[in-house]
C-alpha cells in the first residue's frame, strides 16, 4: 500500500469528522441571515490550511465575502498550481424534503463493499471537494512530496455569481501568478468510469415580473374581466419553446457553434444508459430539442428553463384571489460562442415584445458567465488524465459538462490561465437539491488522486514522458 493510501486508511474517521465540522457551518451566501456564518466558514477553511502547512494564509477582502488565500512555494522554478474552490453553499430549502437536517451531516447507505455517503448541504458542492485538496496538500507537505508550488483561491460567492471576483483578480494579479487552475467543482460519469470535464456551458440568469391590476382582487368579483398576470406569465413562458423543443427567441442561436459529426461521435463514446437515467429520476419519458441525444441536450446545446415561479396566494387552504403580480426566475445555459450579455438583452427585448398590452413587464438580469472549452493537448490535461488512470485503474473519459462555472472564463481573460476541471462527485449527488450527498469513496479517492496530478504535472512541465 502506498504512503497516501496508508494515510487515508489510518485517518479515515478523522477526515470524516473534520469534513463534518465544515458541513455544520450554514454558509449560505444568497441569504443575508447567514452573513456571519459565511465569514465563519472562511475562517474555518483558513485554519484548516494553516494546519495543513500553508504559508501566508489570509482572508483577502473583496466587495463581498472574503477569498481564503494560502500558499506553499517549494521552488521558484517549479510550476505553480492554483487551487480554486468555494466555501459558500446553496440555500437548503425546501427543508421538509430533507431526510436529515441539511447542516447536521450524516453518513448513510453503508453496505458491504460500499463505504456510504455523507449527507449535508455543501457535501459535494463544493466543501467536500475543496476539502479533498486541503487534505491532499497536507499529506504532500508532511511527506515532502510536493513537487509544485501551490496557491489557494477559495471564495465565498460562487453560488451567487462571483460578482466581486473580476475586480478581485484585477487587484491581485501578481499574487495569483501561476501556471494553471485546478478545480474540483465537477463530477465523474461513475465511480467505475472516471471522467474529466473539458467543457462547460455558460449562463444567463434573469428574473421577470408581470403586473396586471394595482392590487390583488377578488377572483369572483373581477375574474374574467381583468387580466390575470399569473395566466399571462404562463402563456408567455410556454411560448419560449417551439414544438421541436427549440428556443423561440429571435437571434438566440446566431452564435451557437455546431459540433461536427466527428466531434459528436467522440462525445458519444461516454457510456450512457437512458433507461437507468429515467429510472433514477422516476420519469416516464424525456423531452428536449429534436435531433440531439439526451447527453447532447444536457451538454452541447443551449437551454432555457424556469427555475422558480410564484404568484398569488400559496399558503395553506384556499384564498380566492386574482393576483396583481406574477414572477419567474429563468436561466439559460449557453454554449460556445454565446455572449451572456447579448443573450440577456435578446431575452429582455423578446419578452417585452410578446407581452400583451394589458400587462406591464419588467426583466431584471441577475448574473451570468461565458461558456468554456478546455484543451486536451496540454501538460495540465495530460497530468490529470494520467493521475486518474493511476488511481481509478481506467483512463478517464473527456466529457462536456452541462453546468456553469463562470469564473473559468474569467481566469483565462484576466490572468491568461487555463483550468483543469478534475471533479470527484457524481451527477446523482443532488447538488442544489434536498438530500445533497458526497460519496465517501469519492472523497477518499480524490485525496489519493490529487498528489498524483502534482507528480505528473511536474514531470510533464520538465519535459519528461
Amino acid at each position: 500500500m502506498s504512503d497516501i493510501k496508508n494515510f487515508i486508511a489510518s485517518q479515515k474517521e478523522a477526515l470524516l469528522e473534520e469534513l463534518k465540522q465544515w458541513l455544520r457551518v450554514p454558509s449560505v451566501s444568497a441569504d443575508p441571515r447567514y452573513k456571519e456564518d459565511v465569514v465563519r466558514m472562511a475562517e474555518v477553511v483558513a485554519e484548516s490550511l494553516r494546519k495543513a502547512g500553508a504559508d501566508q494564509v489570509a482572508l483577502l477582502p473583496t466587495g463581498g465575502f472574503p477569498v481564503v488565500y494560502g500558499e506553499k512555494i517549494v521552488d521558484p522554478t517549479a510550476p505553480t498550481v492554483i487551487v480554486y474552490g468555494h466555501y459558500d453553499v446553496q440555500p437548503p430549502d425546501p427543508l421538509e424534503l430533507w431526510k436529515s437536517p441539511p447542516f447536521e451531516p450524516e453518513v448513510r447507505d453503508v453496505s458491504p463493499g460500499f463505504s456510504g455517503n455523507i449527507y449535508a448541504r455543501g457535501a459535494a458542492d463544493d466543501k467536500g471537494q475543496v476539502f479533498i485538496h486541503v487534505k491532499a496538500f497536507e499529506w504532500m507537505v508532511r511527506h515532502n512530496a510536493l513537487p509544485c508550488n501551490v496557491k489557494f483561491m477559495i471564495e465565498g460567492e460562487e453560488e451567487v455569481g462571483s460578482s466581486h471576483l473580476a475586480s478581485f483578480l484585477q487587484e491581485n494579479k501578481e499574487r495569483y501568478r501561476g501556471d494553471v487552475f485546478l478545480i474540483s467543482d465537477t463530477s465523474l460519469l461513475a465511480n467505475d468510469v472516471p471522467s474529466i470535464t473539458v467543457g462547460l456551458r455558460g449562463l444567463a440568469y434573469l428574473e421577470v415580473e408581470v403586473t396586471g391590476p394595482n392590487i390583488d382582487l377578488h377572483s369572483g368579483v373581477y375574474g374574467g374581466a381583468v387580466p390575470n398576470p399569473a395566466n399571462v406569465l404562463c402563456r408567455m413562458i410556454a411560448s419560449l419553446h417551439d414544438e421541436r423543443g427549440r428556443i423561440s427567441i429571435p437571434g438566440f442561436y446566431d452564435d451557437v457553434v455546431e459540433l461536427s459529426s466527428e466531434e459528436r461521435r467522440f462525445l458519444a463514446e461516454a457510456p450512457f444508459d437512458e433507461k437507468k437515467y429515467m429510472e433514477e429520476l422516476d420519469l416516464a419519458g424525456l423531452w428536449g430539442e429534436e435531433g440531439y441525444s439526451t447527453p447532447e441536450r444536457a451538454s452541447i446545446r443551449p437551454t432555457l428553463d424556469v427555475n422558480g415561479i410564484w404568484s398569488g396566494y400559496t399558503g395553506e387552504g384556499a384564498k380566492t384571489v386574482l393576483p396583481a403580480k406574477a414572477f419567474a426566475k429563468i436561466s439559460m445555459r449557453l454554449v460556445p460562442h454565446q455572449d451572456p450579455d447579448k443573450i440577456s438583452a435578446l431575452f429582455a427585448r423578446h419578452f417585452q415584445e410578446i407581452a400583451p398590452p394589458y400587462v406591464k413587464v419588467k426583466v431584471r438580469p441577475h448574473h451570468g458567465g461565458w461558456p468554456v472549452v478546455v484543451p486536451m493537448d496540454t501538460p495540465e490535461y495530460k497530468a490529470a488524465e494520467r493521475a486518474m488512470e493511476e488511481t481509478f485503474g481506467r483512463r478517464p473519459v473527456p466529457v462536456r459538462g452541462g453546468g456553469s462555472i463562470p469564473i473559468v472564463a474569467l481566469f483565462e481573460k484576466v490572468l491568461g490561465l487555463k483550468s483543469v476541471l478534475m471533479g470527484f462527485g457524481l451527477d446523482s449527488d443532488a447538488i442544489h437539491s434536498p438530500n445533497e450527498k458526497f460519496g465517501i469513496f469519492n472523497l477518499l479517492k480524490g485525496i489519493e488522486t490529487v498528489p498524483a496530478f502534482y507528480r505528473y504535472y511536474a514531470e510533464l512541465k520538465k519535459g519528461k514522458s
